[in-house]
C-alpha cells in the first residue's frame, strides 16, 4: 500500500519562518521512513500571498487530491498546530471530506492535546530559559477563541508549580493578555529585564510585528515603556531540536495505533 504523510499547518509568508517549518517537516519525514512527504497550509490568505510570489503551497484538499492522483492509498495527516483550535477543526473537516478517496485516512492530534504534553513542553521551555536574577521570561502565544485556549493558563500553572514564576505566559488573541502579564511582572520585586520569546512554532508575522515590532503597541515597546530592558528571541519553537523531537515522537506513537 502506497503511504503518504501530509504535514499541515497554518503556514507563513516569512522566509525564515518557512525554514523553521521545513526543519520540523524534515524531522517528521525522518520519523516516518517509507512514507511520501507532502505539505499543506490551512490559511487561504497565506496561500494567496505565496502564490503571488510564485511559491504555491497546496490547501489540505489540494494536497490530498494530488496524493490520490499519484496512487496513494493511505494518508496520515499530521497537524503542526499547537492546539485543538479553529484551524485544527477546519483541517479535520477538510480532510474528512476527502477520506472516501483513500483506503485509509487519519488525522493526528495537535501537539498540546493534554496534560502530559503541556508539562513536557513547559519543561523544554524552562530548560531553554533558565532562571536568572533580575530577569523575567515572557512567552507570547497566539491564543484562540476556542476552548483550547485553556492550554495557556494551564502552562502558566505548570511553571508556577515547578517554582518558575519568573516565566509568564500571555497571548495575542486570547487569555492571558499582555496587560495581565504586565500586572504580574509589576508585583515581582527586582525584575528589571525581560526576555521576550515566542510560544509559537515559527517566528512569522506575529513575532516580527506584534511581539518585536517597532510600533507602540508591540509587546517589546509596551514592556520597554513599563521600564524593562527587553531582549527579543526571534526564532520559533520549531528551531529547537527538542520541540521537533516532541513532534516526531508523537507521530511515531500515532502511526502504530
Amino acid at each position: 500500500m502506497k503511504q503518504a504523510l501530509l504535514a499541515a499547518g497554518f503556514g507563513t509568508t516569512v522566509p525564515h519562518a518557512a525554514q523553521e517549518l521545513a526543519a520540523l517537516e524534515a524531522a517528521l519525514a525522518d520519523a516516518a521512513p517509507g512514507w511520501t512527504m507532502a505539505r499543506a497550509y490551512t490559511s487561504g490568505m497565506v496561500r494567496r500571498i505565496l502564490a503571488g510570489r510564485g511559491q504555491p503551497v497546496d490547501s489540505v484538499a489540494g494536497a490530498l487530491s494530488r496524493l490520490k492522483a499519484a496512487g496513494v492509498e493511505e494518508v496520515f495527516v499530521q497537524p503542526t498546530h499547537f492546539l485543538c483550535g479553529v484551524e485544527y477543526d477546519k483541517l479535520k473537516a477538510e480532510a474528512g471530506a476527502m477520506a472516501s478517496g483513500f483506503a485509509r485516512l487519519r488525522v493526528g492530534r495537535p501537539l498540546l492535546d493534554g496534560t502530559a504534553a503541556v508539562r513536557q513542553l513547559a519543561g523544554i521551555l524552562a530548560g531553554l530559559y533558565p532562571a536568572q536574577e533580575g530577569q523575567a521570561v515572557v512567552l507570547m502565544g497566539h491564543g484562540t477563541t476556542a476552548g483550547a485556549n485553556l492550554v495557556y493558563p494551564a502552562m502558566q500553572a505548570v511553571f508556577d508549580l515547578a517554582g518558575r514564576p519568573d516565566i509568564r505566559v500571555g497571548t495575542v488573541e486570547g487569555w492571558p493578555t499582555l496587560a495581565e502579564v504586565c500586572g504580574q511582572l509589576a508585583v515581582r520585586p527586582g525584575v528589571s529585564r525581560v526576555k521576550l520569546a515566542p510560544l509559537m512554532l515559527a517566528a512569522g508575522d506575529h513575532v516580527l510585528n506584534d511581539m518585536a515590532g517597532d510600533g507602540p503597541d508591540s509587546w517589546k515597546n509596551v514592556l520597554a515603556a513599563e521600564g524593562y530592558q527587553v531582549e527579543c528571541v526571534l526564532h520559533g519553537l520549531a528551531a529547537e531540536q527538542a520541540v521537533r523531537q516532541m513532534y516526531a515522537d508523537r507521530l511515531c506513537e500515532e502511526l502504530v495505533d
